[in-house]
C-alpha cells in the first residue's frame, strides 16, 4: 500500500486522491486554507484519507502530488521533499499566475521550474493535460480494451518507473515523453492537451471517451513537428 501526499486538494488533486483511495491506498490531503476546510472531502473519501499542513501531507507522503496553482510553487515545502518523487500537475496560465519570463521565452517548463526549486527531489509531470472529469470516469483495469494513457515526463528513470507502476494501479497506462523538457509537449495550447479524453471538444463537462497510448504518442509528435515548424 502507497500513502499519496497531497500539496493542493482542488479539482485535480481530490480526483486523483479518490482513484488512489479506491485502489486501496492512504491519501495525505493539504490545501493553503487549512485542513479543516477538508473534512468533508475526508469524511466522503472515509477511512484511507486524512488532512493536515502542507509539510505534514509531503513528509507523510510515499509520493507527493503538488497540484496548485503555478504562481504558488515557491510555498512548496522543499527539505521534507528531498529524496522523494513529486508529481507535478501544474500548468501555466499567465492570466492567473502573472507574466514569467522563462516560460513566455520558452528556455524552459513549468516542472523544470519546479525541479529546480526541488533540487532534491524527483519531479515526474503527469495529471496536467486531463480534465479532472474526464480523469474520474476513464481509469480502467489493466487489459481493458478501453484503457487509457497519460503522459509522464521525468529526468529521473526510477521515479518514471513508479509513477507509472502507480498509475498502472489507479487504473492507467503510460507514455513516458521522455525528459522533463519535452513535457511542453502536453501544456495548454497544444494538440495533446486534454481534447483526446473529451467525447465532444466543444464541450469537455459533456463526457469522456477513452484515448490509448498509441493516440497519445501521435499527437504529441504533432505538436513536436508545429514547434519544430
Amino acid at each position: 500500500m502507497t500513502t499519496w501526499g497531497f500539496i493542493g486538494s482542488g479539482s485535480i488533486g481530490s480526483t486523483v486522491a479518490r482513484l488512489a483511495v479506491n485502489a486501496g491506498d492512504d491519501v495525505v490531503l493539504s490545501n493553503s486554507r487549512g485542513p479543516e476546510t477538508l473534512a468533508d472531502l475526508v469524511a466522503e473519501l472515509g477511512s484511507h484519507a486524512s488532512a493536515s499542513a502542507a509539510t505534514e501531507a509531503a513528509v507523510a507522503g510515499d509520493i507527493v502530488v503538488v497540484t496548485i496553482p503555478l504562481r504558488n510553487y515557491r510555498d512548496v515545502p522543499v527539505a521534507e521533499l528531498s529524496g522523494k518523487v513529486v508529481i507535478d500537475t501544474m500548468n501555466y496560465y499567465p492570466g492567473r499566475d502573472g507574466q514569467i519570463a522563462e516560460l513566455d521565452n520558452e528556455s524552459t517548463t513549468t516542472s523544470e521550474l519546479l525541479q529546480t526549486y526541488l533540487p532534491d527531489s524527483h519531479v515526474v509531470k503527469v495529471f496536467n493535460n486531463i480534465f479532472f472529469q474526464h480523469l474520474a470516469s476513464l481509469a480502467r483495469p489493466a487489459g481493458d480494451p478501453e484503457r487509457s494513457a497519460l503522459a509522464i515526463a521525468g529526468d529521473d528513470a526510477q521515479a518514471k518507473a513508479r509513477v507509472t507502476e502507480l498509475l498502472d494501479h489507479i487504473g492507467y497506462d503510460t507514455y513516458d515523453l521522455g525528459a522533463l523538457a519535452e513535457g511542453w509537449r502536453i501544456q495548454r495550447d497544444t494538440a495533446a492537451y486534454g481534447v483526446m479524453y473529451a467525447a465532444d471538444p466543444a464541450d469537455w463537462a459533456a463526457g469522456a471517451r477513452p484515448a490509448g497510448a498509441a493516440e497519445i504518442a501521435e499527437l504529441a509528435v504533432a505538436a513536436k513537428r508545429y514547434r519544430d515548424a
